[in-house]
């Protein structure tokens, strides 16, 4: 089974070296950090869980490069993911550099999950244009294929436009770490098949993602790509093993489990042993 850990919020409270080290000891597959860099203290988006107020949680993000660049100096095999980066707000050239070297030195552990983001403020006050945030996006990932794949790279775009570039590292995975889309939109699956490689759905159902497992491998087959090749990673579920099995029988390749929130690394180690003994 393939299972993974997410990190709980306030996210910088248990090192991150601590926690993947100790999570790859026991057998978890993946560990995965979230981001939002600067939430306005005033906001009309409602909360996505609930409809309501932001979490104050949400103000307590760690910067998920920093934390997985130190998680892959203490381990070996565990996978480095993002849950999710939020590609809006971000410079592509910049994103696909910080990822390229992750990857590298991580030895090709780097799963690059993203999405577009809920948090209009927020993408707005870091340069994302919020009505359009899935062409923006697009652009960006098609910026950064380029920019792992080619010795000289160029892009003319809506959002995006610069001369030929050169620009290393390139990441250890070939062509590029696997891109792993978030979220629940219209046209997700659509889009996962035509520029991505995976799917990361956390308020889903297993009878959602069997639903979702036959739609990808039709349109997969359509447009001649092989259906194993694109994965469902189901996110910030119960550490619950009737869960994470009724996920994978469902046609899930990776369910991510999410721990409480501790204060101290000595409690956080108990409660991932627990977790390991409930779900591994």
């Amino acid at each position: 089974m393939a299972v993974g850990t997410s990190v709980p919020l306030p996210a910088y409270t248990i090192d991150p070296a601590f926690m993947a080290k100790k999570a790859e000891e026991l057998g978890f597959e993946s560990i995965w950090y979230a981001e939002h860099p600067a939430v306005p203290v005033h906001s009309a988006s409602p909360f996505p869980a609930t409809g309501g107020e932001i979490p104050w949680t949400y103000s307590h993000f760690t910067d998920p490069y920093i934390a997985l660049a130190r998680a892959s100096a203490v381990t070996s095999t565990i996978k480095l993911g993002t849950g999710i980066t939020l590609v809006p707000e971000r410079n592509p050239l910049l994103l696909a550099k910080e990822i390229s070297a992750l990857d590298l030195y991580s030895g090709g552990r780097f799963l690059f999950g993203i999405g577009t983001g809920w948090l209009r403020e927020e993408t707005e006050l870091m340069g994302g244009d919020f009505p359009h945030r899935w062409t923006q996006t697009r652009e960006a990932i098609e910026v950064m294929k380029a920019l792992w794949t080619q010795e000289e790279a160029e892009y003319h775009g809506r959002y995006f436009d610069f001369p030929p570039v050169k620009s290393y590292p390139k990441p250890a995975q070939k062509p590029h770490p696997p891109i792993i889309i978030g979220g629940m939109a219209k046209n997700v699956l659509r889009r996962i098949v035509d520029h991505a490689d995976g799917w990361l759905p956390n308020r889903v159902t297993p009878a959602e993602v069997e639903t979702s497992r036959g739609l990808l491998n039709d349109m997969a087959k359509e447009a001649g790509r092989d259906p194993s090749s694109i994965t469902i990673s189901v996110y910030g579920q119960e550490p619950k093993r009737d869960v994470v099995r009724s996920y994978l029988n469902a046609g899930a390749d990776r369910v991510v489990v999410r721990p409480e929130y501790v204060e101290t690394e000595a409690e956080m180690g108990e409660q991932l042993e627990r977790m390991a003994e409930a779900v591994l």
